[in-house]
């Protein structure tokens, strides 16, 4: 009987939803707009290079040679495995969620157990700099408080990694640090490898992609439904900034930035959202690790701690 109610339930729910839709139509279409205008002109350029770039360097022993490199690093700092580090650099590089996928890819290929991948996860979660050098900058209209930003959401990140270093510690490693060593690693993946380079190159357009179309609709989903949300609920200017960010963290931010608050106050309020990510962005991840044994519940609490510290770090060093 419960099955049955709950299936009624949904029902009604999405008729419901159906009908906002028609009734705040134009509303919505401005929201899908915005969706498809963040995803081309931030998203897709940003991304889509590097998850090509990255597929690459997985496919000819680019991990393996890093990874015994920054082995001493990884090791010392975090105590993860020094593979560990492909994913640290490369989510800096091309910002959340692409370290879901590169810790998915470490994780299918063996190097990488599950719980050691949900630890990684916890201290990766990195906004693309182009995205707070650029679009969070050009919100706050000015440069000098989007630096301080990326600063403190990058060094929080670093607090995290080094707050769970014992959670999942991986087995400090004898052998000693060598240059050689890691150049025959890579060459070896290298050779391994069986597939041509054309099949190769049309698996890794095609899976990049649909990574990107997947971002483009969580992102279009949550957008819409914060838009009706808006319309259903009434919120203040501050709450419906926060709540909206929390949902869906661009249109969060762009609603802070227009907020009659100080510029400190919209710093603190920016680094919280853009640290905790959204649940559009937390969506985004858990589809992306769908099909691995991996846990979310580590990453979604470091977001918390991410988010909490960051701001508390941004309004100290402002």
């Amino acid at each position: 009987m419960k099955k049955v109610f709950s299936s009624c339930f949904l029902i009604i729910l999405l008729i419901i939803f159906a009908f906002q839709i028609l009734i705040h139509s134009i509303s919505i279409l401005e929201s899908v707009r915005f969706s498809f205008s963040i995803w081309t002109n931030n998203i897709f350029p940003s991304l889509f290079p590097f998850l090509i770039l990255s597929d690459f360097l997985i496919h000819y022993g680019f991990v393996e040679l890093v990874g015994e490199l920054c082995k001493p690093i990884m090791n010392f700092l975090f105590r993860v495995k020094g593979e560990g580090a492909f994913v640290f650099i490369m989510s800096i590089i091309s910002g959340f969620p692409s370290n879901a996928k590169y810790t998915r890819q470490l994780y299918l290929d063996g190097i990488l157990t599950e719980k050691e991948a949900s630890k990684l996860l916890m201290f990766t979660h990195f906004s693309n700099p182009l995205f707070i050098l650029g679009t969070i900058s050009a919100f706050l209209n000015d440069k000098k408080i989007g630096l301080m930003i990326l600063l403190c959401h990058y060094g929080t990140n670093l607090i995290i990694g080094l707050l769970v270093r014992n959670y999942a510690p991986c087995e400090k490693e004898k052998e000693e640090f060598s240059i050689k060593k890691a150049i025959f690693k890579m060459h070896e993946k290298r050779i391994q490898s069986k597939e041509s380079f054309g099949l190769f190159f049309y698996e890794t357009i095609t899976q990049s992609i649909q990574t990107l179309l997947l971002i483009l609709g969580v992102i279009t989903v949550f957008l819409i439904l914060t838009t009706i949300l808006n319309h259903t609920i009434q919120f203040s200017p501050l709450c419906q900034s926060i709540f909206n960010g929390l949902l869906e963290m661009t249109q969060g931010l762009k609603y802070v930035s227009l907020l009659d608050i100080s510029i400190k106050k919209k710093a603190v309020l920016s680094t919280f959202l853009l640290s905790f990510g959204g649940l559009s962005v937390h969506l985004q991840m858990i589809s992306i690790l769908s099909d691995t044994k991996i846990s979310y519940k580590p990453f979604f609490l470091a977001r918390i701690l991410h988010a909490i510290l960051s701001s508390v770090l941004i309004f100290i060093v402002l």
